[in-house]
């Protein structure tokens, strides 16, 4: 069986992160949607809130797993059997940085591959952090964010 995760934040979730998973889902029998928590750094939304949001977006798919977890990300794949991990790619910086973690991830476990999975233009300027900023000072996110999520903000 072929299991992939996909870790972040989702802090919120965008519809950047819907297009990578919806994309990525078919070459796996079973893909996990890995919430992480950061002890050090505070999220936007609770992580209870983050895997609500992931839950109502893709209640639909039986292939899709959310779950929140704490600790290096090679640890929890590990431990849910995965042996891929997807990630996004937006820009340039996005690839150097994930290229970085993934050359150590590949150290600290190499049975584990790392899959990029490159955004469609259109999403390529959507993050997290951005959404974050507007909807901090009350800007309009709809077309950022799946409604399915935003109807839980």
């Amino acid at each position: 069986m072929k299991i992939a995760l996909f870790p972040g934040s989702f802090d919120p979730v965008t519809k950047a992160h819907v297009d990578i998973v919806k994309r990525s889902v078919d070459l796996f029998d079973k893909l996990y949607i890995g919430i992480g928590h950061n002890s050090t750094k505070p999220g936007f939304l609770s992580v209870e809130k983050r895997e609500e949001m992931l839950r109502a977006v893709f209640e639909n798919e039986p292939r899709i797993h959310i779950i929140a977890y704490e600790g290096l990300t090679v640890d929890f794949a590990k431990s849910i059997g995965a042996a891929y991990m997807v990630r996004g790619i937006r820009t340039v910086s996005d690839f150097e940085y994930e290229k970085a973690i993934a050359q150590m991830n590949h150290s600290l476990a190499p049975d584990i591959e790392s899959i990029f999975i490159v955004s469609k233009p259109g999403y390529s300027s959507i993050s997290s952090t951005i959404v974050r900023e507007v909807l901090r000072y009350g800007g309009d996110i709809s077309q950022f964010i799946p409604k399915e999520a935003l109807a839980l903000l």
